[in-house]
């Protein structure tokens, strides 16, 4: 992959983040404060760890990508003890770490990295990857949400509790 074509790809992944990042904020933020123990089933995460985990890992993927390394992963520890304060390490840690990504260079975006001697590839690939890992959780989450009977945000459309607006016109 060329710099010029890691850049391209960026620009519109960069966008594509944008919006997940806001919509997964409206996710993690209807997880009701009773709430933050349940699990579907026996191998599932508690809501707390579920949303600690997506946080921490969407953390971890932009550190990698901005230092061009995935080996320093690091535990995620207990998650917090309430909604808000997972609220709040989102808010504090995402936006500075992804302003990091954004600022790599087309050079820095094409150079191909090791994930975890799973793939080599360039870091901007990545970049999906981790709008994928995200999307994947927050999709995990908002499950869990209709199986508390709480309220689930509209994601890409509408939702029951949050029905898909008029059409927007030309």
């Amino acid at each position: 992959m060329t710099p010029q074509e890691a850049q391209g790809l960026a620009k519109y992944l960069f966008q594509t983040l944008d919006t997940e990042f806001a919509t997964t904020r409206k996710v993690l933020a209807a997880v009701p404060a009773g709430q933050l123990n349940f699990k579907l089933g026996e191998k599932g995460r508690t809501a707390a760890e579920l949303m600690w985990h997506m946080v921490q890992s969407d953390v971890g993927f932009a550190e990698g990508i901005a230092n061009l390394n995935f080996d320093n992963f690091t535990p995620e520890g207990a998650p917090p003890q309430t909604t808000a304060e997972v609220l709040a390490a989102f808010d504090r840690d995402i936006p500075p770490v992804f302003e990091k990504v954004k600022s790599l260079t087309p050079e820095q975006l094409a150079t191909p990295v090791n994930f975890m001697n799973f793939a080599t590839l360039p870091v901007v690939i990545y970049v999906g990857w981790w709008a994928n890992h995200m999307i994947h959780h927050r999709g995990q989450l908002s499950t869990y949400l209709r199986a508390m009977n709480a309220y689930v945000p509209g994601i890409y459309g509408g939702s029951a509790d949050e029905p898909f607006g008029a059409a927007a016109t030309a």
